[in-house]
Order: C-alpha cells, then structure tokens, then sequence
C-alpha cells in the first residue's frame, strides 16, 4: 500500500457517518458499501437477471477488445480504478499487445488482494501491482517502481455514476495527476433508459441488491459499536428522472433511536438514510465532465440497444 494513498479508517468512517446521519436527509457516503462482505454481494449482482450492466458491458468489451488495444497502443499500464473481481479486465488484458504493467486500485483491501493474487496467477509474465487506497487522491506510481510507461486510465462499471458531478471532476482532476501527460482512459458509462428496466436492477427479486446496502448497517454495528437493529430498515430502489439517477436508500419500518459513538440519532417510521446513487448518462454530458477534469472525449462503443457505453478518452496536455 501507498503510504500517500492510506486506506480510510474507522476515525474517517465515523466521522463520515455522525456527519451524513447528522444532515435533513440522512446519508451514508456510498464507499462504505464496500467492505470484504458488501464486495462479495455486488459481485453477485453482477450475476443477476436483472442487472443488465455488467453482461451488456463485458459484451461491449469482447466485441471491440481488439479497437480498443489499437487505439491504446503496444505496452500499456493499465490502472484499473475500484479494480472489484477483474472479469472486464481480463477482455482488455488479452486483446492488449505487450502489457507492461495492471495497476488495480479498490477500497476493499482483502478483496483486492485475492482478486490481484489470482490474476497474478493467470498472467505469469504480467507485473501486478495492487494499491489498497481510495481512489479519489491521487497516486504516486512512481513510488511503486512501474516506471512511467504509457499508462491507461481503465473505469469499467459505471462507478462514475456512483458520484456527483463535483466528484466526477474531482475523480477526472485525480486520475490526470496519477497517469500523467499523454495518458489515456477507458471508461464504462451506463446509459439513460426506461425506469421499467433501471428500478428492478437495483431492487432484484431474490434480494441481493437489498442485503447489500442492509450490510452497511451491519458494518456499522461491528466496525463503531452502533446498535442498528437491521431488520427494522429495508431497501429501497427510487427512480429521481430530473436528475437522472437511481437512488438506493434504507428506509425505517418503525419508530426507532440509534446510537453510535454516545450520540443518538432519531428515526421516523419511514424515515430513509441515503446511501448511493447511480446515474445514467448521456455522453455529451459524460463529456463536459471529463473535460472539466482535464480530459477530452475521443470515441465510444455501445451494445446494439445504447443501454451502455465504453468511451476512450486522453489527458489534456
């Protein structure tokens, strides 16, 4: 691990939590989601029926691989941001020529370092370097002793739709400082569509999505002491079409009081602590924001319905 780049700890996640639970609208910073647990949930709702963005992306991926690795050239770096279990990673590794280098940086400490182990495994040849950090800071890859080889910025997933648009600026302005000048980037965007197919991704039938944002209390609860009482909250899916994103929330079924750290917060009976969102996208607002933060658009993939999107972008010199 990058001493610049330490994991978050549990001063910043309750810090993060007296202040989001403090606010009108409660809220939970949406990284918190993703310890050992919550990682091994979302990647079983990759896996589901209804959640069309990981298929219809990894589709995207080995239909243009090959496009892709042109338009990227010989011995890239590739810097994979919130890296999860590499299954995308894995299309662009072999289409790529000469790899130099997979940089995955993700949260989960553990969860990363079995997924780097095990790709580690099946490229022998290929320098795997994992980075244990939150990817909103820069990263000093020098430190890591990669060198500075053509480097390739790699967001699949639609996370970028997990922020706001001062985040998605802020995110852009990081990625630019860690991969330098000349620098490029292969970024997943999950495109705007019918509610009828957004709202049953994010709230699937057999009740992984809701035991996935259900985990945060329960990791509140081992992590700070809090005394949640997890089966009084539910999940909700909710559509914001003005905005343009779906809202994942936990809502309170009952009257009830929580207290962490000796300070007690209130909750109504259908009172809902905010804990993501997910936005969909249209490239030419995609656009704006990546150029904002010092990228600039220069192609994109989609599947035959334009549910989802791969944009390559490059650094701005």
């Amino acid at each position: 691990m990058d001493s610049e780049n330490p994991m978050p700890g549990e001063e910043e996640l309750l810090a993060d939590v007296l202040d989001g639970l403090s606010q009108a609208q409660k809220t939970l910073p949406s990284r918190w989601l993703y310890d050992e647990r919550g990682s091994e949930l979302f990647e079983e709702i990759t896996q589901l029926p209804e959640y069309y963005p990981t298929r219809t992306e990894a589709a995207i991926f080995k239909t243009y691989a090959g496009a892709m690795a042109e338009a990227i050239g010989p011995e890239a770096v590739l810097v994979e941001y919130g890296a999860g279990a590499a299954v995308k990673t894995r299309i662009v590794l072999d289409a790529l020529e000469r790899p130099a280098a997979y940089v995955p940086l993700d949260i989960s400490e553990d969860f990363l370092r079995a997924a780097a182990a095990d790709l580690a495994a099946d490229y022998p040849k290929l320098s795997v370097v994992p980075v244990a950090a939150d990817f909103s800071a820069p990263v000093d890859l020098d430190a890591l002793g990669i060198g500075a080889g053509h480097r390739v910025g790699f967001f699949p997933g639609s996370t970028i739709g997990n922020l706001t648009d001062g985040q998605i600026v802020d995110f852009f302005s990081a990625a630019a400082k860690t991969l330098g000048a000349g620098a490029k980037f292969l970024l997943g965007a999950d495109l705007r569509k019918s509610p009828d197919i957004l709202v049953p991704a994010y709230d699937d039938a057999a009740g992984v999505t809701a035991a996935f944002n259900l985990n945060l209390l329960t990791r509140l609860n081992r992590e700070l002491g809090a005394d949640f009482n997890v089966e009084a909250f539910r999940h909700e899916a909710r559509w914001n079409d003005e905005k343009s994103w779906i809202e994942m929330h936990l809502v309170s079924t009952a009257a009830q009081t929580a207290t962490i750290a000796g300070r007690s917060f209130d909750f109504a009976e259908g009172e809902s602590i905010h804990t993501e969102i997910s936005r969909k996208f249209d490239m030419d607002g995609l656009a704006h924001h990546a150029a904002r933060g010092g990228w600039r658009y220069v192609r994109q993939w989609t599947d035959e319905k334009d549910w989802f999107c791969v944009a390559l972008l490059e650094r701005v010199a």
